[in-house]
């Protein structure tokens, strides 16, 4: 099955209001065709002015925006610093992360909370991007597949095949993230083929039309080679996105792989 490539910046908590425009106005200027799909994640601080932005560029109706984490709480509350996923469904966000690897690392989110956050997104009717992956240590220990699994079944088991219809799979081997080491590209087509696998035991359908992105270290130098694999389909971009010209190129790669 051909599966459409989407290209997503993930801008972690970097960037001023100058810069994210400036980053915005280069890609809407550079998009050469739309046989992609692209997104970007600022901070949350900065959602409302991307919004302006894209607005009023050329081709801004074609980036869509996506939130970098949301509440585990469903619609509205007294959760004070919290930011549900009906805000962002109302203010026009598309793409929610769940579950990274910072996420996961540096602020405690467990499995269950990642669950909640991903039904919370469903619910509101955000497009969900599960994060997977194994830090050096459970690599070297021989359990990628297992510590994976584990991550997909949290949510699988609960919200199955058709909850897990309109949702995305980024893996990120978290060894990779911002070290500038990225998997081999045998690494990487070995880990996507294990989560389409697993993913054909809950339903052959969902696993062939899932797409699944490469979120570990992707610059334009090696893009082109990861995208042309059969079960990559784009990548969850972090430092390069920050450079306008290095996210486009990506995405100029994505589309001649």
């Amino acid at each position: 099955m051909k599966r459409r490539k989407l290209i997503a910046g993930n801008w972690k908590m970097f960037g001023t209001l100058a810069e994210n425009e400036a980053r915005l106005t280069s890609l809407s200027a550079a998009i050469p065709t739309l046989e992609v799909d692209w997104a970007v994640f600022p901070s949350l601080a900065h959602l409302g002015a991307c919004q302006s932005v894209l607005q009023r560029l050329p081709n801004g109706a074609h980036v869509h925006l996506g939130a970098q984490t949301l509440a585990a709480q469903e619609g509205f509350g007294a959760f004070t610093g919290e930011v549900s996923a009906a805000m962002l469904a109302d203010f026009g966000v598309r793409y929610a992360l769940i579950g990274h690897s910072e996420r996961r690392s540096l602020f405690g989110e467990s499995d269950a909370v990642c669950l909640q956050k991903f039904q919370a997104a469903t619910h509101a009717g955000l497009v969900p991007i599960l994060c997977v992956g194994e830090t050096l240590a459970e690599r070297d220990a021989g359990a990628t597949e297992s510590v994976i699994e584990r991550q997909l079944n949290a949510i699988v088991a609960s919200v199955g095949a058709e909850g897990f219809g309109h949702a995305l799979i980024a893996y990120e081997p978290v060894w990779a993230i911002g070290s500038g080491r990225a998997a081999t590209k045998e690494q990487a087509i070995d880990v996507h083929r294990f989560i389409r696998t697993r993913l054909g035991k809950v339903s052959d359908i969902m696993a062939d039309s899932v797409r699944i992105l490469y979120g570990g270290s992707v610059k334009p130098a090696n893009a082109k080679d990861l995208f042309s694999a059969e079960d990559i389909d784009g990548g969850l971009i972090g430092g390069a996105s920050l450079n306008a010209a290095d996210f486009c190129a990506i995405g100029a790669a994505a589309i001649s792989a």
